[in-house]
């Protein structure tokens, strides 16, 4: 378990640390997903398939799924022409390789096709840190002996689940702005 300091306050009152987060959920279980997911190669079984049953699209890639090198972008132009969707590949090092897609409907449902390539991204890398052990928290700390070489810390707040760690960094500091801030009288 990593326990990282990642800042401490000017004052040396607070610090924040990055932990590993070794109990998080898997992110397509929580059932909030829009993108659908259809794995392609689980590498001989070694993972487990992204999700269980593809989506609305999953039986036309069983049709096309034969043609090793081309039935890929023979799906990827199936969704974009008959479904006005989107098709994002994923081949992580270690995890199963798949195919991250979305229907014009459902595009048009989630942000009028804005953001839509940006949301099916969003899920995919959520599940790829999830998949890499990239998971983190962070706990904010207290210290009434900062002149002490060895200071004892006191937990004031902590939280987890950050899927990749510049989001988590990011948290964190602004926890740590909150505390300090607060033990300042200028805050919340």
């Amino acid at each position: 378990m990593s326990d990282d300091v990642l800042t401490t306050t000017e004052d040396g009152r607070f610090r924040v640390r990055l932990v590993r987060d070794e109990d998080a959920a898997n992110p397509r279980e929580d059932g909030d997903n829009l993108v659908h997911v259809i794995t392609i190669d689980t590498h001989l079984g070694q993972y487990e398939p992204v999700d269980k049953d593809g989506g609305p699209l999953a039986a036309e890639w069983e049709c096309l799924k034969w043609n090793r090198w081309e039935g890929i972008d023979l799906f990827t132009r199936y969704v974009a022409t008959e479904h006005g969707g989107i098709v994002l590949e994923s081949a992580p090092e270690k995890g199963p390789r798949s195919l991250w897609y979305m229907t014009n409907e459902e595009i048009l449902d989630l942000d009028r096709g804005l953001l839509s390539e940006g949301y099916i991204e969003a899920e995919k890398e959520e599940y790829e840190a999830w998949l890499a052990g990239d998971v983190w928290g962070f706990v904010v700390e207290e210290t009434a002996d900062r002149e002490s070489a060895k200071p004892e810390w006191q937990h004031v707040d902590s939280f987890s689940g950050y899927y990749g760690g510049p989001d988590a960094r990011a948290q964190a500091r602004e926890a740590l702005r909150f505390y300090a801030g607060r033990a300042a009288g200028t805050g919340a």
